[in-house]
């Protein structure tokens, strides 16, 4: 058994639990909060009897083994390191850092205490995107991945009325890009690795942060197009085009519907069957991990979320969008 503790009691912290429930070695140990009355009522739902409102002294504890994080993006870091140094290995939420300089200092942390660091991006570790790698030769050469998520934000009516609430607040490291953008750009980083250039394009909220925007990322041999809001809905699907067919794939941030389209108007499905409770792959790999004595997975490796967080850092550069952890 692997013994979780998770920091973070919202509806994301749940979905990672319903989801890594369904595998035989997780166990759900301790729960973290702020406030007491919030951790025992978040735990007590759970079924959970250990709780924490001292970050450090859950760190230290003999009884967990590995941390979900998901908490704002601006504590990711120094929370993460706190349990790397105290030997717990930590599965943290996209995205994983506020910026390239506190990831390198997380990914030295880990190396140091010989731990597993891996970014909880839950859709390129799901059954039918790794479909898509085993199957993405078969429209030739790649000449464009195209990807857009574009989602209204339930937030940002309160925004418009005036509150601004942490999804569009600078100091908790968030905004669209971080939050919708990441979806569209991780993929294109583990299927064809580290870009040439990156241009940007977005629109900045009066609070600091983007409510929508776009990419162009330019490779060797092809190029990526990259759309993302937290303020428009679109109903796009996602592409690879290659020279002998494309790859549409429905919902870039969980692929479930995955089809190849030949230029001779034949189309292969490349869907595969997989769970409801999707964030079940992520806790799958992250404990497989631990359990192998591994400490990258090879989809969600560290360099993967290295070269996505470069990408990130210099398309917040160009758009104006910083951090207080920019500092």
């Amino acid at each position: 058994m692997v013994r979780f503790g998770v920091i973070g009691t919202n509806w994301i912290t749940e979905a990672f639990i319903k989801g890594a429930s369904h595998h035989e070695d997780f166990q759900l140990a301790a729960v973290y909060s702020r406030t007491e009355d919030r951790a025992a009522e978040f735990a007590g739902k759970l079924g959970v009897n250990t709780i924490f409102t001292d970050l450090e002294e859950m760190a230290k504890s003999d009884g967990i083994d590995a941390v979900y994080i998901a908490s704002p993006n601006s504590m990711h870091a120094s929370q993460a390191i706190t349990f790397m140094e105290n030997g717990k290995h930590v599965l943290c939420e996209k995205a994983i850092a506020s910026n390239s300089n506190e990831l390198s200092r997380m990914i030295k942390t880990a190396r140091e205490n010989q731990v597993v660091l891996m970014e909880a991006l839950k859709s390129t570790l799901m059954p039918t995107f790794k479909s898509v790698q085993e199957n993405i030769d078969k429209i030739g050469k790649v000449r464009r991945y195209f990807a857009s998520y574009c989602q209204y934000s339930s937030r940002y009516d309160k925004y418009k009325a005036g509150t601004v609430l942490n999804a569009f607040n600078p100091e908790f490291s968030a905004g669209s890009l971080m939050d919708i953008g990441i979806y569209c750009i991780y993929p294109l980083v583990v299927l064809f690795g580290e870009p040439k250039s990156v241009q940007a394009n977005g629109y900045v909220l009066e609070s600091g942060v983007d409510g929508e925007g776009s990419l162009i990322l330019k490779y060797d041999e092809m190029d990526a197009v990259i759309m993302f809001s937290k303020i428009t809905d679109s109903t796009l699907p996602s592409e690879i085009h290659g020279e002998d067919g494309n790859i549409r794939i429905d919902k870039i941030s969980t692929p479930e519907k995955v089809e190849i389209i030949y230029r001779d108007g034949k189309t292969e499905d490349l869907s595969r069957e997989q769970l409801a409770d999707n964030m079940f792959y992520e806790a799958e790999e992250f404990i497989s991990l631990i359990q192998q004595g591994k400490q990258e997975s090879a989809n969600n490796s560290l360099e993967n979320s290295r070269i996505t967080m470069a990408i990130l850092d210099e398309a917040r550069k160009q758009m104006g969008v910083r951090f207080p952890s920019d500092k």
